[in-house]
């Protein structure tokens, strides 16, 4: 993660960008034209993020890594990879062998990692699926998996959609639910507001705010606790659906979640006052959402506890949920460090382990959670700590 800064203050565009970024701004103008002059936030998602060609995820350009805007778990080390596959591994076991379906795999980089350790470890799935609904990342990710031994890299399958047929096995999203589109609101004058976008005179975008809707407000009093008199924040109702279609993939397993968030009492924490919006440019973080629409990452933190909900409506048994610090630690990391085969290879796993371990760096913010279906045993990576009483 990356310092914050003002909007204001981010990298210049190249001449390309500019031309990108004044597309899809076009783009968001005729959406709040159509809508009457007000669009809601989560629309204005669907378009800065998802539109073809346009959005962020779907056009081209590097996200990920050094070149990108943001670092996740598997690109920072390949240990990550390998305590996901060792769960994995240990679920695959249990459930006499299946598949793997990975949701958005990035540049492809834990997915490739994972089958070479799950190879090691002598559970390789009989597919290991990949949901990607970016034609740029899905071509990395062909080139990163293609460079895997012929044996391995036949396993790997790319879907547009969920499959139809429930599969054995395990389903992975490292950072996918934080990427969903979200409804902003906003508490002031003594009412809810829903927060949206709309155009200024000079053809900029604006935040603008509008009565709550009915189900809104039923919603926001529903997880109302204790807030100030000026409170924005966000919620994430597709979660729900999102949380259901993946339970309806799963014939039995497992369902593994990594992202950054907070237990529903700490997301809406009346100090945390001005919510979890983050935006990423260039590894630069900031809380414009309306600056170089289609060129910038737009995240909320995850509330687990809806995650959690969803899964229970769904028939899934909640199983663990967790730090990525506690996760990692059960799965093996400290072990893997200290077998490195050199001392200079020890020091640099170490300085990568830290990194994904630490509270100030990515062990306490981000959390693991997963959810079961025909599954009874312990999992590894949930043995150390067992945060469920918090959801």
């Amino acid at each position: 993660m990356t310092s914050e800064v003002d909007g204001s203050t981010l990298p210049a565009l190249s001449a390309q960008e500019l031309l990108h970024s004044a597309a899809v701004l076009a783009a968001v103008r005729d959406a709040v034209a159509a809508a009457g002059g007000w669009l809601a936030f989560d629309d204005y998602l669907r378009i800065a993020l998802y539109a073809p060609g346009l959005g962020y995820y779907s056009a081209d350009g590097a996200k990920f890594g050094a070149g990108g805007d943001f670092v996740t778990a598997p690109e920072i080390s390949n240990l990550f990879s390998h305590c996901v596959a060792r769960q994995c591994a240990e679920i695959l076991t249990a459930t006499g062998g299946g598949s793997v379906l990975e949701l958005g795999a990035g540049t492809g980089r834990m997915a490739a990692a994972a089958l070479l350790a799950l190879d090691r470890l002598g559970a390789l799935p009989e597919r290991y699926w990949i949901l990607e609904v970016s034609a740029e990342l899905r071509a990395r990710q062909r080139a990163t998996l293609g460079a895997l031994p012929s044996a391995l890299a036949q396993r790997v399958c790319w879907l547009e959609t969920l499959p139809d047929t429930p599969i054995h096995g395990v389903v992975l999203a490292n950072e996918v639910a934080d990427a969903l589109p979200f409804q902003r609101f906003a508490i002031h004058s003594g009412r809810f507001w829903e927060r949206g976008v709309a155009v200024s005179d000079d053809g900029g975008l604006l935040e603008a705010d509008r009565a709550a809707p009915a189900s809104l407000v039923r919603e926001l009093e529903r997880l109302r606790a204790g807030w100030p008199a000026s409170y924005v924040s966000e919620l994430c109702p597709l979660q729900g659906p999102w949380i259901a279609s993946l339970a309806a993939t799963l014939a039995r397993g497992a369902v593994l979640l990594t992202d950054y968030g907070l237990p529903r009492r700490d997301y809406y924490d009346p100090r945390r006052a001005h919510g979890t919006l983050r935006c990423h440019f260039r590894h630069r973080a900031h809380e414009d959402p309306l600056c170089n629409p289609g060129l910038q990452d737009i995240t909320a933190w995850v509330d687990f506890t809806r995650l959690a909900e969803a899964a229970a409506d769904a028939q899934l048994e909640v199983a663990g949920y967790c730090t990525q610090a506690a996760f990692l630690l059960g799965t093996g990391i400290e072990a893997e460090v200290a077998a490195a085969a050199s001392d200079v290879q020890r020091s640099r796993l170490a300085a990568q382990a830290r990194a994904l371990l630490m509270p100030e760096e990515m062990g306490e913010h981000f959390k693991a959670i997963v959810f079961t279906r025909g599954l009874d045993l312990p999992l590894q990576g949930f043995r150390h700590q067992d945060l469920r009483h918090a959801l």
